[in-house]
């Protein structure tokens, strides 16, 4: 089959031109991060040999007719079969503490999320053939959220984490460490359950939604929530890849000294998922900063965080804003 796939992109692609379609409509197929054997650290990142031909043509083709290289990417895959070499919060998008930063030992890139470095050893890979500009789109990623006696980790509440964690990373338009200027378009796995898929238990298990329609948790889609008639309203949150101690420390005194309502944030309550320094104290420092602006209070917390006109506000959790 390998022989054939991109003759037969060529083949798609010469319909759509001839078809003046060919600006609309792209050609690409995804693939798997499994054609890369040894992921990381992303800057050694190579294709499996045994593909050369048939990935170099794909790349050549991607590359004359200015489409995207898709990948289907899967950090709850890179963290069950790691072997215990990374964290979990590592691959659920949680903030590490600086003993335990990821960071390649050759450009010294610190990586916050496996997601990045997967992204990142694929930018790689494509550049050992000598070839760039080729953007990339993660096509498939997602956390399962129930599993067998053997997926310990597959569970609604790490499930929500990656997701609602995820569409936080993505929103930022903001690329992996090696391609920071280029966003990184994600399709989530997946909208339903497949009850009837063979395998795993985990294997049916990905869905947003159960097959009668009912949602399996909350899943904030924060883009539909952009300020667009009103910029002026702002909110203060935390920015990106801030030390988690110093986000502590942060929350600690918003919710403390700062006099912030941090009700929202405790267990139980709709502010707790995902249980993150992240979204935490977000929500304490917007608090405070909505309480206090007008007496000169300031969007800061020593240097964690930054105004924004973008509601971060999810489900039934709601940030106030002015």
């Amino acid at each position: 089959a390998a022989v054939v796939l991109v003759p037969a992109m060529n083949y798609l692609h010469k319909a759509l031109v001839a078809s003046n379609l060919n600006f609309q409509v792209k050609v690409s197929t995804p693939q798997s991060l499994d054609v890369i054997p040894r992921p990381f650290p992303p800057s050694t990142a190579t294709f499996n040999s045994t593909w050369n031909s048939t990935i170099y043509q794909l790349l050549q083709f991607l590359k004359n007719t200015n489409s995207y290289y898709m990948l289907n990417a899967y950090p709850y895959y890179g963290y069950t079969t790691g072997n215990g070499i990374f964290p979990i919060d590592y691959a659920l998008f949680r903030p590490l503490p600086s003993v335990k930063q990821i960071v390649d030992p050759n450009t010294l890139s610190h990586y916050n999320s496996m997601f990045d470095a997967m992204v990142d050893a694929t930018y790689y890979a494509i550049d050992a053939f000598n070839i760039s500009g080729i953007p990339i789109i993660v096509t498939e990623t997602g956390w399962p959220w129930l599993g067998g006696a053997n997926e310990p980790d597959a569970t609604v509440e790490n499930a929500e984490t990656f997701n609602n964690n995820l569409i936080r990373h993505v929103l930022n338009d903001s690329g992996p460490p090696s391609q920071p200027t280029i966003p990184i378009n994600t399709y989530i796995y997946e909208l339903f359950n497949e009850d009837k898929r063979p395998g795993p238990v985990s294997e049916k298990s990905w869905g947003i939604f159960f097959t009668n329609g009912t949602a399996v948790y909350t899943l904030s889609l924060s883009s539909s929530n952009r300020i667009t008639g009103n910029s002026s309203v702002t909110y203060c949150v935390v920015k990106q890849n801030v030390d988690s101690g110093k986000l502590q420390e942060g929350l600690n005194w918003a919710c403390g000294q700062g006099g912030a309502n941090c009700t929202a944030i405790q267990q139980g309550q709709p502010c707790y998922i995902p249980d993150t320094y992240q979204n935490h104290a977000s929500y304490a420092y917007n608090d405070y900063y909505q309480k206090m602006r007008s007496a000169g209070g300031t969007c800061d917390f020593d240097g964690t965080a930054t105004t924004t006109t973008v509601d971060p506000s999810y489900g039934s959790c709601i940030f106030t804003g002015r």
